[in-house]
């Protein structure tokens, strides 16, 4: 099935005045001279070495670079090698800019992984037009990525693209010390309402559930995904787990609030989720696994609790895996 237009729409919002630039380049007179050809268009950043470029790309990956060949320390070519060695940032288009322009130098920078070369100086007109281009072709091969990554019935991303995602996002976490949060949850007595309302209300029910949760998290970075049956997970990156709980919580009252009437509920007369809730400071390192059992173990003191509510749970050093505190009664319907 072909994925929900609420999804679908979002990614295909057109690029044009959210792209965002990074300029890499020693002299900041080029720095400003790009800065002026863009301003107004596209979000600007820079740096002006190659480690300042890579430690801005792997903690917010822009849309494009525009780097600069000859710099001191560490060069474009070598700057653009590690970006595309990296599987946060190897997505991250690359045009060199630069004096340099002989076919060995090109033909180098193009093996490597750019996708143009820009000569200097430039045209400010062909600087906006190769960009623009470049902008394209990445906006719609991350369309494509994404939608091999989406779940057929809800129309959000699959368990497939959130394991991959959350190993990815943990990763950066640890290695920007900020905060993370996963949230686990689950529709209350969806068997029942199969049963009862048929298995096509049923996926009406999913849908409805997984396009509440999607519009609930504002948030670009924040990811919505169908973990599985009647569950789903959202990764928040950059969340302290205070926060994370307040999410959880609306994302509670929202799906409370669609009124989609189960009469064989023992929480409520309509449709409601159960949620479980992991922090994350960032301070180490730490296992995908680890985080999804602390959010299950989450999720079943939720259901043990009566459902429709949200328990938590900040992970610490100390916690070991399986919990001694882990619920057994793991067949809860």
């Amino acid at each position: 099935m072909f994925p929900d237009a609420v999804t679908f729409s979002t990614l295909l919002d057109d690029p044009v005045g959210k792209a965002r630039l990074l300029v890499v380049d020693d002299q900041p007179i080029n720095i400003q001279v790009m800065h002026q050809i863009f301003t107004g268009q596209y979000q600007i950043f820079m740096a002006t070495s190659g480690q300042q470029a890579l430690d801005f790309c792997r903690r917010t990956p822009p849309d494009l670079v525009l780097l600069d060949v000859v710099m001191p320390g560490m060069d474009g070519y070598e700057v653009c090698t590690t970006l595309k060695a990296d599987p946060v940032t190897r997505n991250i288009p690359v045009i060199f800019v630069t004096a340099h322009t002989e076919a060995t130098q090109v033909t180098r920078g193009l093996e490597i992984g750019a996708v143009d070369f820009i000569s200097k100086p430039v045209n400010p007109a062909v600087v906006r037009a190769r960009v623009k281009s470049q902008l394209t072709l990445k906006f719609q091969s991350d369309v494509m990525r994404k939608l091999v990554f989406l779940d057929g019935l809800t129309g959000v991303f699959n368990r497939r693209y959130f394991d991959q995602q959350l190993g990815m996002e943990l990763a950066r976490s640890a290695r920007t010390q900020t905060p993370l949060a996963l949230i686990m949850l689950d529709v209350d007595f969806f068997k029942r309402f199969n049963d009862r309302y048929g298995h096509q209300a049923g996926d009406d029910c999913l849908r409805t559930v997984a396009q509440t949760l999607h519009s609930t998290l504002h948030r670009p970075a924040d990811l919505v995904a169908r973990y599985g049956g009647e569950e789903f997970a959202c990764i928040l990156p950059e969340t302290p787990f205070s926060d994370a709980m307040s999410i959880a919580q609306e994302l509670e009252s929202k799906v409370h609030q669609q009124g989609i009437s189960h009469a064989d509920s023992d929480a409520a007369s309509v449709v409601t989720v159960s949620l479980g809730v992991a922090g994350y400071s960032g301070n180490s390192p730490i296992q995908p696994a680890i985080l999804l059992t602390l959010a299950d173990e989450q999720l079943y003191c939720a259901k043990n609790a009566g459902r429709a509510r949200t328990c938590g749970c900040l992970f610490t050093d100390t916690l070991t895996y399986p919990s001694k505190n882990a619920d057994p009664s793991r067949s809860i319907p």
